[in-house]
């Protein structure tokens, strides 16, 4: 099926004017103060929906990993001997700076990613709730009760910070992702060391200047520069003590191997390509408008994304023309135009989606829809959908991390179980289906973290983020982040004196 009419009515709506975002102070955040790097060396930041330059940021050295290291293991015991209800107050203080300047932290986080306001506006709610509950959660932290397990002796159990944690974020969610990790580790009282993606720091950089009063001096630090150096640094670090990156696969494996020689914990949310899996009695219309939302929601830059679908045969067609028609109408622009869809994050990442789209087409798939670059400045591509993707193709076994969804089709429940879980990925998946005993069979045997029923890419902060397999392990959100963080301790007292 082609629609080549369908995928010339793409355009980029652009916004006329756009308020300045504000800016944080340049320097890296250490010891509860912006400081100026080590070096003069920076790299520039931009707006990637317009090509802009936004401002430059210091391109961190090894030496300000060790000031920022350093400041960490010195406040580390003062915040580890802090009871849970101070570190819970400190946590909802935060809570409430986010909410009291969520419009200036939106628009800084619109400009740096290109999101639309719709996905900003997610976001910062989400970073708000994340704190509010991680408050409440190290209140409520609870671990096996004292008692006299072994005769003539009385166990404890303590929950105890792990100490310095070294703190890698991606660049798709670049605040939610922030205070995914800054809210547990904190709650769990340890102290860190945050090194935001290069491309996209500034929100990161924002909140600590907001916070800047509320967090004692050396809790949390920000080192603004390359995987390469600052990320290197954090988990070869003798004095880190857990390192937790949300990032690629590849970035989770080096993160994984450097902190190895030094026998350190590691806690990896890496890459996804989620299956959805329609079968043939589910609502098609709502299935088609799950994979619009939750497939091209922040451009498909999101290791959720609902990316690869697998329809039973006997609707194929039926499903197919609904969720073309869906991606036809979504509407493409930069932030300020209420689109529904922005950039890419950058340059780089613009050439691989389209290299991958090239790929695509030298398979000879069908592009149902889309499939190009968009025109002018910034870095839009079409929404595409692929369609009569055979089993093997490249796309259903490689991250595009962009606005591309396939559809391959399935016989039957056995097929569509061992087709969803050949992936090397194991974060999240989507069942999709009217049968109750279907519903309740099916999520059991795929091999993933997180299984929706008849919806796709719906976040709970009480409840685990994490994956299998190929993305990694450990846990964000949740209680489960907070024993993610922490360590425990056994002591047995003797009853004889």
């Amino acid at each position: 099926m082609t629609t080549s009419a369908a995928a010339e009515s793409f355009t980029v709506q652009r916004a006329e004017s756009a308020p300045a975002p504000s800016l944080p102070p340049f320097g890296h955040f250490i010891n509860g103060a912006f400081v100026a790097p080590g070096s003069g060396a920076v790299s520039e930041v931009e707006n990637p929906a317009t090509e802009e330059f936004l401002m430059r940021v210091p391109a961190g050295s090894v030496e300000d990993v060790d000031a920022a290291v350093a400041a960490a293991v010195a406040a580390k015991a003062e915040w580890a001997q802090t009871t849970p209800a101070e570190r819970s107050a400190v946590l909802l203080r935060i809570a409430d700076l986010i909410e009291g300047n969520r419009e200036e932290l939106e628009a800084l986080e619109a400009a740096n990613t290109g999101k639309p306001e719709a996905v900003a506006e997610d976001d910062i709610s989400s970073a708000i709730d994340t704190f509010r509950f991680s408050a409440g959660a190290t209140r409520a932290f609870t671990a096996l009760g004292a008692g006299d397990y072994a005769k003539g002796h009385t166990s404890v159990v303590y929950r105890e910070p792990v100490g310095v944690v070294g703190v890698i974020t991606p660049w798709n969610y670049p605040l939610l992702m922030a205070a995914w990790k800054i809210a547990p580790i904190l709650g769990a009282g340890n102290t860190l060391v945050l090194k935001p993606s290069e491309q996209t720091p500034l929100t990161t950089l924002k909140l600590a200047e907001l916070i800047a009063g509320e967090v004692p001096a050396g809790v949390l630090n920000i080192v603004t520069g390359t995987g390469r150096v600052v990320g290197q640094r954090l988990s070869e670090h003798p004095d880190v003590d857990l390192v937790a990156i949300t990032g690629s696969v590849g970035s989770g494996e080096k993160v994984a191997a450097t902190a190895a020689a030094t026998v350190k914990r590691v806690h990896l949310e890496l890459g996804g390509k989620a299956p959805v899996v329609v079968f043939g009695d589910a609502d098609l219309e709502a299935a088609a408008r799950g994979v619009r939302s939750a497939g091209f929601w922040n451009a498909g830059q999101e290791c959720g994304a609902a990316c690869r679908v697998l329809v039973h045969e006997s609707v194929a067609a039926d499903f197919t023309e609904l969720l073309v028609r869906e991606v036809a109408a979504i509407t493409v622009g930069s932030p300020g135009t209420g689109a529904e869809m922005g950039s890419m994050i950058s340059a780089a990442h613009h050439r691989r989606v389209l290299a991958a789209l090239d790929g695509i087409r030298a398979e000879g798939l069908t592009v149902a829809v889309g499939g190009h670059a968009l025109e002018g400045p910034g870095y839009f591509i079409e929404p595409t959908v692929v369609t009569d993707v055979p089993p093997g193709a490249g796309i259903v076994r490689n991250e595009i991390f962009g606005p591309v969804v396939s559809v391959e089709t399935f016989s039957t429940d056995e097929e569509a179980v061992a087709r969803a879980n050949e992936t090397v990925y194991g974060l999240a998946a989507s069942v999709w289906t009217a049968d109750a005993a279907r519903s309740l069979s099916i999520p059991r045997r795929l091999d993933f973290g997180t299984v929706w029923v008849n919806s796709h890419l719906v976040i709970a902060t009480e409840a685990p983020w994490g994956g299998f397999k190929g993305s990694g392990y450990g846990r964000d959100l949740s209680l489960y982040a907070l024993e993610d963080f922490s360590r425990t301790k056994h002591v047995m007292y003797s009853h004889g004196r």
